[in-house]
């Protein structure tokens, strides 16, 4: 069996029975580019990870040789993203010793990881084009690399503070600069663009196929043949590195713009600036393939760059959860509004509901004000607060607020962010769902731009809540 390590990846360390030496170096094996990019730049003055997959080749034609088994046996980490993409490293993978520690990326919680659009039984392997993904994978591998090699946690910690500057000013390009800039509706010939659709509304029409592996529909062919030919869409994807068998069947006697994507970093050279490179190469070619106005994604460009704001860690931070509607919610959708955030559970006796009317009643006194304002309640009982269970909750509260569930580990992700501390205290019956959850009751203020503002102590009252709130926003 292939052994995967999720959540916020963290290792046994049960594994390994020697600690490391200062002079030892950390064996770490990565499979692919845009992966590889993110583990060398954590690994920075440290040790070069080795990349399996390099030069023009692909995982769709990628073979290992006996000297990479060789690595990946003798690494202490092995970091690849899944068989949906590296399918020729899955039998290998699983005949590994047990002194390797495996990281398959798809199987983690925390990432945004998406079902195949042609086939909902397997998993979408292209997560890097959302760069939020890569902001959470930032944080999962340099816990994980700390954990391994505890006597360069500083290092780890400094590399990371790093990345996040360069990382957090594409996100801001793209969040604000991209949506605007698109002028045009694109169709792909293989699927690798869906994370880059959810994160930054980009609109395709349709895709020929998922992947080279799989046999392509002649009935998807000429129904994007279709959307050409009429005019609905002005741009088609291919990509570098995936050969598109029938592109010629596809185009013939039409005319589309064509944008060459590189959503595997094939042209680019590996190390820690591969990512950066691979994002504004894809993002450019997608703007011009697009018609966009170039001279404003340059700015949007520009403006990102001048944004000199320190990077620290504070309250706050990157996350993916799901609101009662079963609708993807992450930090940047909270921009916008005052966001006021409130951690609980739906079967918790008193606290909650208080606090939670206390919520209700400030939004409905604001009256107009409290357009600026969204309430959100977090749960820290995931396991029995499901979306439904969520939703039939606020029903007894102001419809304005927002709830808010994800997967355990992504609860105690931005539990931690935001500095809340939770513990399951079991009941006296034997049945294991009766236990109550002691919880941090503090809520949160947001400002509008995702910085923290204040915090506000239980037991506030409504009045005095909506005096500060209003001082606040004035």
């Amino acid at each position: 069996m292939i052994r995967s390590l999720c959540s916020v990846l963290v290792v046994s360390l049960t594994l390994f029975n020697h600690s490391i030496r200062a002079e030892n170096r950390l064996s770490v094996v990565v499979s692919v580019k845009p992966v590889h990019s993110i583990v060398s730049g954590l690994m920075k003055d440290i040790g070069e990870p080795t990349l399996l997959i390099d030069g023009k080749q692909t995982p769709y034609n990628f073979k290992l040789n006996n000297e990479q088994r060789q690595k990946m046996a003798d690494a202490r980490l092995l970091i690849w993203v899944g068989s949906e993409l590296e399918q020729s490293l899955q039998a290998d993978i699983a005949s590994l010793p047990d002194s390797v520690a495996v990281i398959e990326l798809l199987s983690s919680p925390d990432l945004k990881i998406l079902p195949s659009r042609l086939n909902p039984d397997q998993r979408d392997p292209f997560f890097w084009m959302d760069d939020r993904n890569i902001l959470i994978l930032l944080d999962q591998l340099s816990s994980i690399l700390i954990e391994l090699d505890p006597l360069r946690s500083h290092i780890y910690h400094r590399n990371r503070l790093n990345m996040l500057k360069p990382l957090r000013k594409i996100d801001k390009e793209y969040e604000y600069g991209y949506r605007g800039l698109k002028a045009g509706i694109g169709v792909q010939y293989f699927d690798t663009l869906r994370y880059f659709e959810q994160a930054y509304a980009l609109k395709t029409l349709g895709q020929v196929s998922t992947s080279p592996r799989h046999k392509e529909d002649i009935s998807n062919l000429l129904k994007v043949r279709g959307r050409i030919a009429k005019k609905e869409a002005n741009c088609l994807f291919l990509d570098k590195g995936i050969p598109a068998e029938h592109v010629d069947i596809l185009t013939e006697g039409l005319t589309v713009n064509t944008a060459m994507l590189d959503t595997l970093g094939v042209d680019l050279e590996s190390g820690p600036d591969l990512y950066l490179r691979l994002m504004e190469y894809n993002t450019d070619a997608i703007k011009q393939c697009l018609n966009a106005d170039m001279v404003a994604a340059a700015n949007a460009r520009l403006a990102a760059g001048s944004d000199n704001t320190p990077v620290a860690d504070g309250v706050g931070g990157r996350f993916i959860l799901t609101n009662q509607f079963g609708e993807t919610v992450t930090e940047q959708d909270m921009k916008g509004k005052y966001g006021l955030i409130f951690f609980g559970y739906t079967s918790c006796p008193d606290i909650c509901p208080t606090s939670m009317t206390v919520l209700s009643r400030a939004i409905s006194l604001m009256e107009d004000r409290a357009d600026n304002i969204q309430a959100y309640f977090i749960t820290v009982d995931p396991a029995r607060d499901t979306v439904k269970v969520l939703r039939d909750y606020l029903n007894y509260f102001d419809h304005r607020l927002m709830a808010l569930t994800g997967s355990k580990q992504m609860i105690e992700r931005v539990s931690k962010q935001f500095s809340v501390k939770f513990e399951k205290v079991a009941g006296d019956s034997s049945d294991p769902d009766f236990y109550a959850m002691d919880h941090t009751a503090s809520l949160f203020l947001m400002a509008p731009d995702g910085r923290f503002v204040t915090r506000f102590a239980y037991g506030i009252t409504v009045n005095d809540l909506v005096k500060q709130l209003l001082a606040i926003m004035r």
